[in-house]
C-alpha cells in the first residue's frame, strides 16, 4: 500500500525517518537485546535519551540554563491545571486569559477553579474567527496564558504582546514550526502528537525562578518543582514516546532547524491559501491577517459538489481532510513532516472540481 498523504490534526505525521527508528528501537534498542518498551527507564540508554531530549530542546529554542525542559504525561489538558496550580497564588489569585479558541476556552474554565480569571480579549462571539489583539495585561495578574495556535479555526498569533507578568504559551499545534524568541515566554507547554512526536507525552519548558510562589500546598505529581528536582523522571516517564520526540526532533535539527522547517511551512501554506482565495468554491473559515500556518481550515461553498470532492481527495489517497466536529468543512494540517508534494496533490483535486 502506497504511503497516503496525511494532513490529519493530531495524531499527525512524522518524518518516515522516525517511523524506521522508531520500529527498530521496539524490537531491538541500541543493539542491546531489548525492546525500548521492556527496557528500565533508569537504564543509562534511556537516561542518556531523556538527558539529550530535554537538551536538544533548548538548542533549538535558543534557552539557557534559567529553564528546565520536561516531558509529562496528561497531554496538554493536564497542563490547563498544572499552570494555575504553579503559577496562581493561592490568596487573591488572578490570571489573565486570552480566548481564541475551544482549547484556550479549555483552560479558562480550569484557572477559574483556582482562582480569579478575567478573559481580556476573546472572538468567541465572531466564532473564533480572528486573534484579539487590543488588550492590556497589567502587573495586577499573575501570568497572562495565551494559546499560539487554533487547530480548529484555523488561527495563529503571528505576533505576541508585551505584559508586566509572566507570559504562559499553550503551543500544542504549532511548536517548532516557526522562529520565535522563546526567552520572551516563562512558561510553554505543548502536546507532543500535533508537530514534535507521538500521543502520551507533553513537553513543558519553563523558567525555574517562577516556581514555588504561590503559597499552594501542591500535590507532588502536579508540582513543577518536584519534576525539575527528578530531571523530568519524578515517575516512569512515557518512554516511547520521549524517544519518538528526540528522534523527530533531531530531524528537525539535521535538516536545517526551525529557520528551515518555517521556509518549508511558508511555502506549503503559500500553495494551498493561493488556491482557496483563488477558487470561488472556496473559503476560510477566519480572517485573513490571522491565517495559520500549520492548519488550513476552509469550507466549500457549494454544498452541491460535496460528494464529488470528498471522493476525489480520497481517491488522491488523501487522508484526514475533515474538519473538526464543532465547524465541519476540511482542515489542512501542514505540519514539519508534510511535504509540500502532498499539499499539491490536495490542489491539483481543488483546481480539477
Amino acid at each position: 500500500m502506497s504511503k497516503k498523504h496525511n494532513f490529519s490534526a493530531g495524531p499527525c505525521i512524522l518524518p518516515q525517518e522516525v517511523f524506521e527508528k522508531s520500529a527498530q528501537a521496539i524490537l531491538d534498542f541500541n543493539g542491546i537485546g531489548l525492546s525500548l518498551l521492556e527496557i528500565s527507564h533508569r537504564s543509562k540508554d534511556f537516561v542518556a535519551v531523556m538527558d539529550e531530549a530535554r537538551a536538544i530542546v533548548k538548542r533549538l529554542m535558543n534557552l539557557n540554563d534559567d529553564y528546565e525542559v520536561l516531558y509529562l504525561g496528561g497531554g496538554a489538558s493536564l497542563q490547563f491545571v498544572m499552570v494555575p496550580f504553579n503559577l496562581m497564588k493561592s490568596e487573591n489569585g488572578k490570571a489573565a486569559y486570552l480566548d481564541t479558541g475551544v482549547w484556550a476556552a479549555g483552560a479558562i474554565k480550569e484557572a477559574k477553579k483556582f482562582g480569579t480569571v478575567d478573559v481580556v480579549g476573546s472572538s468567541k462571539e465572531d466564532n473564533y474567527s480572528f486573534i484579539p489583539k487590543d488588550y492590556t495585561v497589567g502587573s495586577e495578574y499573575d501570568y497572562f496564558h495565551c494559546t499560539s495556535n487554533n487547530t480548529i479555526y484555523g488561527t495563529q498569533m503571528k505576533t505576541f504582546p508585551k505584559v508586566d507578568t509572566l507570559m504562559v504559551c499553550d503551543m500544542s499545534s504549532d511548536i517548532f514550526s516557526r522562529q520565535i524568541d522563546f526567552s520572551q515566554f516563562d512558561l510553554i507547554y505543548a502536546g507532543a502528537q500535533k508537530n514534535m512526536g507521538p500521543a502520551g507525552v507533553t513537553l513543558v519548558v519553563v523558567k525555574k525562578e517562577i516556581l514555588g510562589k504561590t503559597g499552594r500546598d501542591i500535590p507532588s505529581i502536579l508540582d513543577y518543582s518536584q519534576h525539575v528536582a527528578k530531571e523530568s523522571m519524578y515517575n516512569t516517564p512515557p518512554v516511547f514516546p520521549v524517544y519518538a520526540s528526540l528522534l523527530t526532533l533531531q530531524h528537525l535539527e539535521n535538516n536545517g532547524g526551525i529557520a528551515a522547517a518555517e521556509a518549508r511551512n511558508e511555502a506549503k501554506a503559500k500553495l494551498l491559501y493561493e488556491e482557496i482565495d483563488r477558487n470561488p468554491l472556496f473559503e476560510t473559515f477566519c480572517k485573513e491577517e490571522d491565517r495559520s500556518l500549520m492548519n488550513v481550515s476552509f469550507r466549500l461553498l457549494d454544498e452541491s459538489k460535496k460528494e464529488t470532492f470528498d471522493n476525489a481527495w480520497k481517491a488522491a489517497g488523501i487522508s484526514g481532510l475533515n474538519g473538526h466536529r464543532s465547524i465541519g468543512g476540511y482542515r489542512a494540517s501542514l505540519y514539519n513532516a508534510l511535504p509540500i508534494e502532498s499539499v499539491q496533490v490536495l490542489v491539483d483535486v481543488m483546481k480539477n472540481l
